[in-house]
């Protein structure tokens, strides 16, 4: 797990140093899991912060989810852009999967695929899941990321010793109409639209299989702080 700051023509500027606690442990008793690092990335208004989010819980935090628990808590971190140094970190539990696999037993998943802020403070949290013969499942979430305790300076999340980032459902994709759901991964807000109302544009990733999409989707969005 990384962060580096391009130009835009592709010139490497700068990599930011991150908590020891991202670095993987080749013991596999500690820290990310494969493939399930910084999958989401948002910059606050003010271009001062940017937030990572993880996909699903470090090691020594918890499980991923499965289709009867909710994952262990995955940490989302505050980079502050003008020292590079990381400021604060808040935990955020993924669903468990809302879908089962059609054949019990073969893959399915569930975690955090992209973030976005509304505001100073509030997220917008996409989970996205998959489950082998039934597809994806999409839902967005809205957190205060002020509601959460600062848990940078804890080496292992446990019940008790934080508190989690409280979501409230905004949208369930199953229900927006669209023709099918893929494997988004990106989101970011478009120009106002003419009602002053912010427009959210969704992107999946089609993993270049024949099979899956690249889909662009966007919806008004009605903000209610």
């Amino acid at each position: 797990p990384a962060l580096y700051e391009s130009a835009r023509d592709g010139r490497f500027l700068r990599e930011f140093v991150l908590p020891a606690m991202f670095t993987p442990d080749p013991s596999l008793r500690r820290g990310p899991r494969d493939n399930l690092t910084f999958e989401g990335i948002a910059l606050t208004p003010d271009g001062r912060f940017a937030w990572l989010s993880m996909e699903n819980a470090l090691i020594q935090d918890g499980s991923i989810p499965t289709s009867d628990t909710p994952g262990g808590p995955c940490r989302f971190t505050q980079i502050d852009l003008e020292t590079g140094q990381a400021t604060r970190q808040i935990a955020y539990v993924p669903d468990a999967i809302p879908l089962r696999a059609l054949i019990p037993g073969s893959y399915a998943d569930n975690g955090v695929s992209e973030v976005l802020m509304l505001d100073a403070h509030r997220m917008l949290v996409l989970e996205r899941a998959y489950a082998t013969g039934r597809g994806n499942s999409l839902r967005l979430y809205e957190i205060d990321t002020r509601a959460a305790s600062d848990v940078l300076g804890i080496d292992a999340l446990a019940p008790g010793n934080h508190q989690p980032a409280a979501k409230t459902l905004v949208a369930d994709f199953a229900t927006l109409g669209l023709s099918r759901l893929d494997n988004t991964e990106g989101m970011c807000w478009g120009p106002p639209l003419p009602n002053g109302n912010r427009l959210l544009v969704v992107v999946s990733d089609d993993n270049f299989n024949p099979l899956q999409v690249t889909q662009f989707a966007a919806f008004e969005y009605i903000d209610r702080p």
